[in-house]
């Protein structure tokens, strides 16, 4: 009994001898393989570190106002008579754009200027008489007032048909007629935008700390993505004395000249206001920068000659920066870097301090300061 048990303990032992054994020969052979390999060589993008020239400012984004833009209504009901204007006229203040039907109003106001007539001779008679004593004070004080009633009645009628007659308010630029002859006009309902356009307002809003670096007067320009080559020089024209208490923000309103009439009323801008003076820093794409809770940082390359195939030995170094301010895709570095540096811009997520890179610019991320932002 006890010599099978000495011989099933035997045998138990030397399989998990040999199990153990093929594990630890396993575990060393890996090894061996990894050590004979190396550690892998990542492949990059790469950008050089240069300075550019940055102008300290804010930025916003705004709309476009018209100094004056209205939609031309009729403050009365009728139906269209006529019209006297043509669609994208140029108009001037005065000029008559549509005449609602009159006839009964114009009628009228003959009937209530007969009636008229007749209460100015009463009361011209009244006054022959009273100098006789023929007639008491209080029936040429009637006819007065009946005379009075009359001649109010009839400047009534007469505003009620200049009313019939609708006018452009102020100069401007018509649009899109929303009437036509034989239609039923209700009171409100619009008949033609009108715009002024030689000048238009752009509002925007700005936090309540850029407060102090804004002022009346102050040179102002936007952009559109309408018109991306061109810029609209202008000037801040008022600012809101008040801050709205839910965003905290302060509202804008700039002035702009606006002869080729290409900021339309309704138009999303961009604003940038100048606040400081020029300055170069060196700048880099977003990707290239990676920010943890110890700070910014980024990968320089060095170059450490060549390997024993002749090839350039490119490692990967960690540096720190200070960043300021962003525009875009770009990121300004204040401290950290000198203009030459080559500076990894993807690709980062493989590395570490020392890793060994290989180089491929053929795809590069975007390093746009000012991108346009593409309908798909």
């Amino acid at each position: 009994m006890i010599k099978r048990m000495l011989i099933m303990l035997l045998i138990v032992g030397l399989l998990l001898g040999g199990i153990f054994g093929f594990i630890r020969f396993k575990n060393q052979m890996i090894k061996k393989f990894i050590t004979a390999g190396g550690v892998p060589v990542q492949t990059v993008s790469t950008t050089i570190a240069s300075a550019i020239a940055w102008t300290s400012g804010l930025e916003s984004v705004g709309t476009v106002r018209a100094v004056q833009g209205v939609e031309v209504s009729s403050e009365i009901a009728g139906i269209v008579e006529r019209l006297y204007f043509q669609q994208g006229d140029n108009v001037k203040a005065g000029t008559a754009l549509l005449q609602l039907r009159d006839k009964e109003e114009r009628s009228k106001l003959k009937s209530l200027t007969s009636a008229a007539e007749i209460a100015r001779i009463t009361y011209s008679r009244d006054q022959s008489l009273l100098r006789v004593n023929a007639i008491s004070q209080q029936i040429v004080d009637n006819d007065k007032a009946n005379l009075d009633i009359a001649l109010a009645n009839i400047a009534e009628q007469q505003v009620l048909i200049a009313k019939k007659r609708i006018a452009a308010p102020f100069d401007g630029k018509l649009g899109i007629r929303n009437v036509d002859v034989g239609q039923y006009l209700n009171v409100g309902t619009p008949i033609v935008s009108l715009q002024t356009l030689q000048q238009v307002y752009v509002d925007f809003f700005m936090p309540q700390q850029a407060l102090a670096s804004l002022k009346t007067g102050q040179q102002v320009v936007v952009k559109t993505d309408v018109y991306p080559e061109l810029t609209f020089p202008g000037e801040i024209l008022v600012i809101n004395p008040t801050v709205d208490e839910k965003t905290r923000n302060v509202k804008v309103r700039g002035l702009f000249a606006n002869s080729a009439h290409k900021l339309l009323p309704g138009l999303y801008v961009t604003v940038t206001i100048a606040t400081g003076r020029e300055q170069h820093f060196i700048t880099l794409p977003r990707t290239a920068i990676s920010f943890n809770p110890y700070g910014a940082l980024v990968y320089r390359i060095e170059n450490k000659g060549k390997d024993d195939k002749g090839n350039p030995k490119l490692l990967a170094k960690q540096v720190f920066v200070t960043t300021g301010e962003s525009r875009g895709d770009q990121i300004a570095v204040i401290k950290g870097l000198q203009e030459g540096d080559t500076i990894i811009t993807s690709g980062q997520i493989k590395l570490r301090n020392g890793s060994a890179v290989r180089v491929d610019n053929s795809v590069q991320p975007k390093n746009d300061a000012a991108p346009t932002p593409i309908d798909r």
